[in-house]
C-alpha cells in the first residue's frame, strides 16, 4: 500500500490508501474527546479520561510535535476529512526502557473496518523509512484482544511483559516489536 511521507502544509503527515494522518491542533478537542471520553473504547484502560485528560494529552502530543519531530497524529477519512482516531509514534516506558510505540485509539464507530491496522502500518513503516529507527513497538494491555491483533497483523512480535502501573491499577502488558531486519513484504 503506497503511503506518501511528504510534510504537506496542512500538516498531515502521510497518508494511506483511505487516510490522512495529521498534527493534532486544538480544535480537534472534540473528535477526541468521542474516543477517549468513551469507556467501552478506553475499557483496557479501566474507563474513559476525563475532559482534563483529554486536554493534557492534546497538550502533550502538540509538544512532542515541536520537541520530537512526531507524535501521534490525528488519523481523517480522506473522503470526508472526519477524524476518526489517534495513532502515531511516541515515546513510552516499560519496567526497563523507553521505547518507541506505535499507539492507535480509534472512535468505536469506526471499528472492525481495518483503520487501525491501516493507520499502524503507515506509522511503523514513518519510523523505520523517515525517522530511521531500528525497532519500534507496541504495549498492549493483555485483555485488549483487538489491539493484539493490530500489533500481530503489524508484524509485531511478543518480546516480553512488564507491568503499567497507572492510576493505581497494576496493568499487564505485553511488548510486541517489529524490527526492521526481520521485515517481511506484505502480501498482496
Amino acid at each position: 500500500m503506497p503511503m506518501d511521507f511528504k510534510k504537506k502544509p496542512n500538516k498531515t503527515i502521510l497518508e494511506t490508501e483511505r487516510l490522512l494522518l495529521r498534527e493534532m491542533v486544538i480544535t480537534d478537542l472534540p473528535a477526541v474527546w468521542e474516543i477517549v471520553g468513551d469507556d467501552i473504547t478506553m475499557a483496557a484502560w479501566d474507563g474513559a479520561w476525563s475532559e482534563e485528560e483529554n486536554l493534557a494529552g492534546l497538550e502533550k502530543q502538540i509538544n512532542s510535535y515541536r520537541e520530537n519531530g512526531f507524535g501521534r497524529w490525528a488519523v481523517a477519512l480522506k473522503d470526508t476529512n472526519r477524524v476518526i482516531g489517534i495513532c502515531g509514534l511516541q515515546y513510552c516506558d516499560t519496567d526497563k526502557d523507553s521505547v518507541l510505540e506505535v499507539g492507535y485509539l480509534f472512535n468505536r464507530a469506526f471499528w472492525h473496518k481495518g483503520y487501525a491496522i491501516e493507520a499502524a502500518i503507515a506509522s511503523k513503516r514513518y519510523a523505520f523509512d523517515v525517522l530511521g529507527e531500528p525497532e519500534v513497538f507496541s504495549l498492549v494491555r493483555d485483555t485488549n484482544l483487538a489491539s493484539i491483533n493490530v500489533a500481530i497483523r503489524n508484524s509485531m512480535l511478543v518480546r516480553g511483559r512488564f507491568i503499567k502501573p497507572y492510576k493505581g491499577a497494576a496493568m499487564p502488558h505485553y511488548i510486541f516489536s517489529a524490527r526492521k531486519t526481520e521485515e517481511r513484504p506484505m502480501p498482496e
